[in-house]
């Protein structure tokens, strides 16, 4: 590897290099840095640096072979080192390349569909720089998809005591018509403190069978020592959370909750409720939030009485996040540890706007989620190990013994 000063001098030449000559600046630094990658790979694979004679060495270099890498930024024109015996494979292109591919297939797809040449062709140029010919969609879809078969049949073989559970709607043509599906996800968070989402699937609705059948799916893929779910009010979801997860505890999203809250106030009384529903969910521990929830009930009930009866028949869903240890807590109570995922989606999604049919909606998302997948591996998103103060499980055994939600899912409107 290079000195960091001389490779911050080679950057820079390629930066000025670039630049004078009119090209992309982005794109040659963009090449120097997977080419690098690349040679280190071989490196680690052989055992050995180039020119060195070492006791450990597994291989010998064996020059290079041409690859165009296609990126958001344009083709990036490689050199893939390679090894005297032919062994090495590197996984870099699979892994950068493997949501590309999926929506290449999606986009492929609407050519039989019907969709018009000039928008396909549209996309395609937009998303991948590239068209596509029928042989690269057979290949394409022979391996990813068995790829994406593998990865939603695997074993669950973790402990997650955290579930996230969510839901989004796509565009999918079906029977002739363009009807919206719902791309239902459960990601969870692992004895660990690891994250990582378990499985995506699509339905005709968010009803408390199609749950269930996710649900029932990832216990027979080997879910177990579930304690704590968070999600929305849907109705068939939280049935669904009942059935199968019985005697855990169901925190009901908290930004969800203040949405459907200041639905119900008019624009210039907003700040004022939104202030007093602030106060109950920034409390420092159950006893003083319950006390603020009853206080913000006494003091809308004569401004807002629809406002004061939801916060007084539901306001304590959204406080189970208080059987969590503190620091746990700010991340579990919304289900927005998952927004950035779904904003990724949405920016894929948004550009196909309708998909051909429901493989297509899966392949996607699947794609995509195996990548996410593998970014949050590389760090922690909770410290699991804690220690609790008496007054804490307390307020803890306090809910548990008195879970009403799940033993009583009645919703507001």
């Amino acid at each position: 590897m290079a000195h960091p000063a001389k490779e911050d001098t080679r950057l820079h030449d390629i930066l000025q290099a670039s630049s004078a000559g009119g090209g992309d600046p982005i794109l040659h630094l963009l090449r120097h840095t997977i080419q690098q990658v690349l040679e280190e790979e071989l490196t680690a694979f052989l055992n050995a640096e180039p020119y060195t004679r070492t006791e450990g060495r597994r291989g010998y270099r064996n020059g290079y072979k041409p690859r165009v890498l296609k990126t958001r930024v344009g083709r990036l024109e490689l050199m893939v080192p390679k090894d005297r015996e032919g062994r090495f494979q590197t996984e870099l292109f699979e892994k950068y390349q493997r949501s590309e591919k999926a929506l290449v297939l999606a986009i492929v797809e609407m050519y039989v569909q019907g969709v018009s040449t000039r928008k396909v062709k549209k996309i395609t140029e937009e998303l991948c720089g590239l068209e596509v010919s029928k042989s690269q969609v057979s290949a394409l879809a022979k391996g990813l998809d068995a790829e994406i078969a593998r990865w939603r049949r695997r074993p669950v073989t973790k402990r997650y005591p955290y579930l996230v559970v969510d839901a989004l709607y796509e565009k999918v043509r079906h029977a002739g018509a363009v009807v919206s599906r719902g791309v239902l996800t459960v990601t969870g968070i692992a004895a660990d403190g690891y994250r990582e989402v378990l499985g995506v699937w699509c339905a005709d609705t968010e009803s408390e069978a199609s749950w269930s059948q996710v649900f029932r799916e990832l216990k027979e893929r080997g879910l177990a020592g579930v304690e704590y779910v968070v999600s929305d009010n849907h109705r068939g979801l939280v049935d669904a959370i009942n059935r199968h997860f019985q005697g855990v505890v169901w925190q009901r999203c908290q930004v969800h909750f203040i949405r459907n809250v200041l639905g119900l106030v008019g624009k210039k009384d907003r700040p004022r409720v939104l202030r007093l529903l602030r106060e109950i969910t920034g409390a420092a521990c159950l006893e003083s939030a319950q006390a603020r929830l009853r206080e913000a009930v006494d003091a809308l009930a004569g401004t807002h009485p629809k406002v004061a009866d939801l916060l007084d028949g539901h306001g304590e869903e959204m406080l189970a996040v208080y059987t969590l240890p503190e620091h746990h807590r700010k991340r579990m109570r919304t289900t927005n540890m998952v927004e950035r995922f779904n904003e990724e989606l949405r920016r894929r999604t948004r550009v196909i706007r309708v998909f051909p049919d429901e493989a297509a909606c899966v392949r996607m998302v699947a794609a995509l989620t195996i990548e996410i997948n593998d970014e949050w591996m590389e760090r922690k998103y909770l410290t699991m190990e804690h220690e609790e103060n008496p007054q804490e499980n307390a307020s803890r055994n306090r809910l548990i013994r008195s879970p009403v939600v799940l033993q009583d899912p009645v919703l507001s409107p």
